[in-house]
């Protein structure tokens, strides 16, 4: 292993990966000690395997609050959605997996499609900062985009000021709808969140290397199997070759 790259990525002897805690499809548990486990976890002791070093969890609640430590020196690399507005500070890898995110409508809602929630008139309830929600800001044009600091929040006002539609990734809307009776999930999706590996834009050759590390995992079938192991199969999709 070149020392640049180590050098870069584990500038203190140990990988420090931060990981967003709350992706439940891939942070699926906690060990005795309270490290996370998943998939996301198990890529990061891949990485710091393949540099000679041990592993550190550094675990945050939201993906934003993992996005907004970039460059402060608490993290080395870390594991969440590669959307633009994160660009600016971090360099991602190629995404490792992806996951789809789409829509849920309230009973007897006229809306059968998702291009039909994008019209002028109709509300939808995000959780904000979320890599979706990211999505959504540069990407929702004719309706209003409604953000709140957490799903319960966003969920709330869903049901409660009757709102057109709630945004989110289709493996979560599953048990959000069956709460819901006569609710609906919309077929197709408006965007697949591309979950990656990122190091601070300074980091140009360790960058690289995560780069080459991710192509590997998936040409390998690293990443299947883990999806498999942690028991996320159909709700992750291996992403596609870069």
């Amino acid at each position: 292993m070149p020392d640049q790259v180590v050098a870069e990525l584990a500038p203190t002897g140990v990988l420090r990966a931060a990981i967003n805690m709350g992706n439940f499809l891939l942070v699926t548990g906690k060990t005795p000690s309270g490290d996370p486990v998943g998939v996301a976890p198990d890529m990061a002791r891949e990485i710091a395997q393949r540099l000679g070093v041990p592993v550190a969890y550094v675990p945050y609640a939201r993906p934003g609050d993992l996005a907004d430590a970039a460059g402060s020196g608490v993290w080395d690399i870390g594991l969440i959605g590669a959307e633009p507005q994160r660009a600016e500070k971090i360099t991602f890898s190629p995404a490792y997996v992806e996951i789809e995110a789409t829509y849920l409508v309230p009973p007897d809602s006229p809306i059968q499609s998702v291009a039909e929630v994008d019209q002028p008139g109709r509300r939808v309830a995000v959780t904000a900062r979320s890599a979706y929600g990211l999505w959504l800001e540069n990407n929702y044009k004719k309706g209003e985009l409604l953000q709140f600091d957490n799903a319960e929040a966003a969920l709330k006002a869903f049901d409660s000021e009757k709102l057109d539609a709630y945004a989110g990734l289709r493996p979560g809307l599953i048990e959000i709808q069956r709460a819901r009776p006569g609710s609906r999930i919309l077929d197709g999706k408006f965007t697949a969140v591309q979950q990656a590996v990122g190091t601070v834009r300074t980091n140009a050759v360790g960058a690289a290397f995560l780069c080459d590390f991710v192509e590997e995992a998936k040409k390998s079938g690293l990443v299947a199997r883990l999806i498999e192991r942690h028991g996320v199969v159909g709700r992750l999709s291996v992403a596609p070759s870069a």
